[in-house]
């Protein structure tokens, strides 16, 4: 038997102390007997962080692949000219004309109210055009077409049905000089 000397009490060993450091928060699982009872601390919260870090990296990377790297870029603005059509007359008239869409597809009003006039930018190499249509009971009407303020054709339509159109040249945009 040994000689050691034990106080009265609640008594530890090695293996409670590791499993006491087990239980301690931003510890390893386990404490070795050779660390001089040093709690050692995970590497948990690092690589989350790390981890973390990593993603949002690659976030940026794909959302400028998905942009196609064009976020500098802007659309380029198509040059446009101010066209007036004006219809006189008394009643009603289907109307069309040529607005602000680059596809050339037209505006249309129905059982339009005379006096009738509307200001649009219409791109350029586009024709501006309206034309309008006289209902059954016919009537005298004028149409016309002013490009940046400047009359440039007038037409008129009458009796039951009657049409006219009326149009204006704009010119093509000129070709951006290079750089």
């Amino acid at each position: 038997m040994s000689s050691e000397t034990r106080e009265a009490g609640p008594s530890t060993s090695t293996v409670e102390h590791a499993g006491a450091a087990a239980d301690a928060p931003g510890t390893t699982g386990t404490a070795d007997a050779g660390d001089g009872g040093r709690r050692t601390r995970s590497k948990r919260p690092v690589l989350i962080s790390a981890v973390g870090f990593l993603v949002l990296c690659l976030g940026f990377a794909l959302f400028g692949m998905v942009r196609g790297g064009d976020a500098g870029k802007a659309e380029p603005e198509i040059p446009t000219a101010p066209v007036t059509y004006e219809v006189t007359g008394e009643g009603t008239v289907d109307l069309s004309y040529q607005g602000t869409s680059e596809q050339g597809t037209a505006e249309t009003v129905s059982n339009a109210r005379l006096p009738w006039k509307k200001t649009v930018e219409v791109p350029l190499g586009q024709n501006p055009v309206i034309s309008i249509t006289l209902g059954e009971q016919g009537g005298q009407v004028r149409c016309a077409v002013a490009v940046r303020g400047r009359h440039m054709q007038s037409a008129t339509a009458g009796g039951g049905f009657g049409r006219a159109t009326c149009s204006a040249p704009l010119p093509a945009p000129a070709p951006e000089a290079s750089h």
